[in-house]
C-alpha cells in the first residue's frame, strides 16, 4: 500500500498583493532557483587570488634574466 500523506503539501511562497501572469511567475522562479543553486558551498569565501608573478611556473629567478 502506498502511503499518502494526509496534507496537500504547502505553498514555497504566495502571492500577497497583485495578479502576477505566467512569466512573472517564471521570472521569479528563475531568481529564486538561481540564488538558491550556490548555496551548497556553506558560505566558504572564495579562495583568495594569487597575482601571475607568484606562480612557480612563471617565476624566473633574477639571473635567468640574461
Amino acid at each position: 500500500m502506498r502511503d499518502v500523506p494526509s496534507d496537500p503539501p504547502r505553498p514555497v511562497f504566495r502571492v500577497v498583493r497583485g495578479k502576477p501572469d505566467d512569466v512573472e511567475l517564471a521570472v521569479l522562479l528563475a531568481v529564486l532557483a538561481a540564488a538558491a543553486g550556490g548555496a551548497d558551498d556553506g558560505g566558504a569565501p572564495p579562495p583568495p587570488l594569487r597575482p601571475a608573478w607568484a606562480r612557480p611556473a612563471r617565476y624566473r629567478p633574477p639571473a635567468a634574466w640574461g
